[in-house]
């Protein structure tokens, strides 16, 4: 794999305890022209309780990949200032963004949960892709 191209799409999906994530993302270019060698991506995630237990995300672990393979990790309560609780069929969306030193990388990362009788699980963000569109070849 070269420097410039990721392996992922710009879009995935895990499902893990029957809690579904899938997450969409695109570059920026509004954002990014605001940031000195600096790339902009907003990603926008669905989660989907697909289960027959209420449950709530209380937290988030994400893991960033540039191009130059450096990673950052991202941890704190919730996303966007909410720690959503979804019945059964709910589903909670959201959109936030991602500030990356490279025209091109990844995420991935956990949510974690908590589910009746307070036990917690973590279910899985799978890797996507981050790709402004001048890197492409």
């Amino acid at each position: 794999m070269s420097g410039i191209q990721t392996p992922f799409p710009p879009v995935s999906e895990a499902v893990t305890n029957n809690i579904r994530v899938e997450v969409l993302s695109r570059y920026s270019a509004e954002d990014s022209r605001k940031l000195e060698k600096g790339w902009v991506f907003q990603y926008t995630v669905r989660i989907t309780n697909e289960g027959s237990e209420t449950v709530q995300m209380v937290s988030r672990h994400w893991v960033i990949t540039d191009a130059m393979e450096h990673t950052e990790e991202v941890e704190g309560p919730g996303v966007i200032g909410e720690q959503p609780v979804l019945a059964p069929g709910e589903s909670f969306k959201y959109s936030s963004w991602c500030p990356l030193r490279t025209p091109v990388g990844s995420m991935r990362g956990t949510y974690q949960m908590v589910g009746s009788g307070g036990r917690q699980f973590d279910i899985e963000i799978a890797a996507f892709g981050l790709r402004a569109p001048s890197s492409i070849n």
